[in-house]
């Protein structure tokens, strides 16, 4: 073979610095982009002797990852297809051009060709991001080829000539770079590769383990053992989601989470995905136990493409409430940007969001009609999943609202949407037909509120996940003629309105006066005094803030894009019960520095009740409270 020399055919001058610094996110994927090349080899070889299109041995198929910190190189080789000249001109030197499509349109009538796509071309020249040089060493399986070698510094030159390999298959050198010298270390290769290589098809060496193996006995007659070095291998070329569910048992499941994520508790369940029309998408996806910090578990699917790691941020793949979900999704039809980092939606990214989106749905409602104990057991885990999945997907929700479960705190007992509606329908209904769900967000500071709405036969709802002022929003949305009010929106008489109010006790002279000597005691413009005529037995002042602009500044706070709100002042109703005892005794005591004593106090009590009484406030009501006693 006479030695060559030449220009790469590109459609710019100079493609390299594009590459280095633009076309990839991150300079590490450039051993995942080898390694899979590499493997495509390998499997390529593998396919035409499936095919009959190679007769040759095909030996123990494998790919190996070597590195020489003195000569500061490192190796990808393979015992793959090889490369003849022409084909290192074709596919390597006509970066555009991926090699795959030639070797697809001859073997378009495989059963299942359509798993090998190889990918040639910009992939390869990623090395350029680490390496000022790049060789390749590379013999074709073609009976006759001759070894070829090829040799780039990085400018559009290159040379090809006669190489030195020996056996079928393909070595890729790069001579690293003075910047990515990080690269030269067996730990960091090892991390690059259990991180992208970890479940290839095809076994990856990476240097050598010793391990322990019988060597006879002693003079005692007891075993001995002696050190031997066997090849590191460090995939699993079979996981999990390549096999049917029919061949796994649930501990099958549970050590792979456990690989996956070794600190994690273990899962409550999981789905197996696998579908092949009308696109492919196999995997296996885990609910964990996620409770109220669903923040921190996000980004815990991986996305595989033919099992090479892709990327953790799927959120193009996988609907937004998904991505509590653990797991992993392996699919070729993924359409990918040249650096495989971030995905572009297309129909089938649409298909696999929707697909999914219902595979989940189906395993909930499964799990709840087999077993509604089980599920219930499950509900403090999986409820902020299932409502944030009603929350931001319509497809979802048409399945969930079957299996969503809102929680009495009365009896503590789970009830369906349908099942809570029937369970308070007669008592909580208004004059004007409106059923009104009453929730707390925190049962123990609310607790009076919760006892007076008992007392007036009303159920409480719990409602303390992160994001219920979210789904309470979307169920009045959703429910008909039904609208939700925290149990301190408003007094108990006036939560749900009825047409049997108490009557008046007070006249109209002496609600002025009391309305009057309340505003002098509290003489705090955020808070408005309001007579109302409610049970006696109810508090004589409560403290309330309007349901809507409570909730809306609640939302603000969660930066739910109610940001006009969270930043308006605070502002309290400040409910005086005139039918209580203690506004008659207010009324009939002549010392205006009582009346403004006790007033005080009753509205220091109402703050107390909502944790609102701090600082100088708290401390003057203590010592108020001690003078009292």
């Amino acid at each position: 073979m006479t030695q060559e020399k030449g220009t790469i055919s590109i459609h710019t001058e100079n493609i390299f610095p594009i590459i280095k610094k633009f076309l990839y996110s991150d300079n590490e994927i450039f051993l995942r982009e080898l390694v899979s090349n590499a493997v495509d080899a390998t499997q390529k070889v593998k396919r035409l002797a499936s095919l009959g299109q190679y007769n040759g041995e095909l030996g123990e198929l494998q790919v190996e990852v070597a590195f020489d910190e003195n000569a500061k190189t490192i190796t990808i080789s393979d015992n793959g297809l090889g490369m003849t000249a022409d084909e290192i001109k074709k596919y390597i030197n006509q970066i555009a051009f991926s090699g795959a499509t030639e070797f697809m349109e001859k073997f378009k009538e495989a059963k299942d060709a359509n798993e090998i796509i190889g990918r040639f071309g910009l992939g390869f020249y990623s090395a350029f991001m680490v390496a000022d040089r790049v060789e390749i060493q590379t013999l074709s399986y073609q009976e006759g080829a001759e070894p070829a070698h090829w040799t780039c510094d990085g400018s559009t030159e290159f040379e090809i000539g006669e190489g030195t390999r020996t056996t079928r298959g393909t070595d890729v050198i790069l001579h690293i770079n003075a910047e990515s010298e990080e690269f030269l270390s067996k730990y960091k290769l090892q991390e690059i590769l259990d991180k992208y290589a970890k479940f290839l098809p095809v076994p990856i060496k990476f240097g050598t383990n010793t391990e322990q193996e019988p060597d006879g006995e002693d003079a005692d007659g007891k075993p001995k053992t002696k050190d031997v070095e066997v090849d590191n291998i460090i995939n699993d070329t079979n996981p999990i989601w390549t096999k049917q569910p029919s061949e796994l048992k649930d501990e099958d499941y549970l050590n792979f989470y456990k690989e996956l994520y070794p600190f994690s508790e273990e899962p409550l369940f999981w789905i197996h995905l696998n579908v092949d029309y009308p696109f492919n998408l196999t995997g296996v996806l885990y609910f964990p136990k996620v409770k109220n910090d669903f923040e921190m578990t996000k980004n815990k699917i991986k996305l595989f493409s033919r099992q090479v790691f892709i990327t953790d941020e799927v959120k193009d793949i996988v609907p937004e409430f998904l991505m509590l979900l653990h797991g992993v999704i392996d699919s070729p039809d993924i359409p990918l940007n040249v650096s495989r980092s971030f995905l572009q939606a297309d129909s089938n990214v649409k298909k696999i969001n929707s697909y999914i989106t219902k595979k989940v749905a189906d395993k909930l409602s499964d799990l709840f009609k087999a077993d509604r104990a089980a599920y219930e057991e499950k509900w403090s885990d999986i409820g902020l999943f299932v409502k944030y999945g009603i929350i931001s997907e319509e497809k979802f929700y048409d399945k969930a609202k079957d299996f969503v479960l809102l929680t009495s705190t009365e009896d503590k007992k789970n009830y369906t949407l349908n099942e809570y509606k029937d369970k308070v329908a007669d008592a909580q209904t208004d004059k004007d037909g409106q059923l009104i769900y009453i929730y707390t967000n925190d049962p123990a500071k609310q607790d009076a509120f919760i006892q007076s709405a008992n007392k007036k036969g009303y159920d409480v709802l719990l409602m303390n996940s992160p994001i219920d002022n979210h789904f309470i929003s979307h169920l009045e949305q959703k429910l008909e003629k039904t609208s939700l009010k925290r149990v301190d929106a408003d007094v108990a008489d006036k939560l749900i309105k009825k047409d049997d109010a108490p009557a008046h006790i007070l006249t109209e002279e002496q609600s002025g006066q009391v309305k009057t000597i309340f505003d002098s005691a509290i003489n705090k413009p955020a808070f408005k005094v309001e007579l109302e005529s409610l049970n006696p037995d109810e508090l004589p002042v409560t403290v309330t803030m309007d349901e809507f602009m409570r909730r809306m500044k609640d939302m603000a706070a969660m930066g739910g894009g109610m940001g006009f709100y969270g930043n308006m002042p605070d502002n309290y109703k400040v409910v005086v019960n005139g039918n209580h005892k203690l506004i008659t005794r207010i009324l009939q005591t002549e010392d205006t520095a009582e009346q403004s004593r006790l007033a005080k106090q009753a509205f220091d009590l109402a703050l107390l009740s909502q944790g609102l009484l701090t600082g100088a406030d708290l401390t003057e009501f203590v010592n108020r409270s001690v003078s009292m006693i």
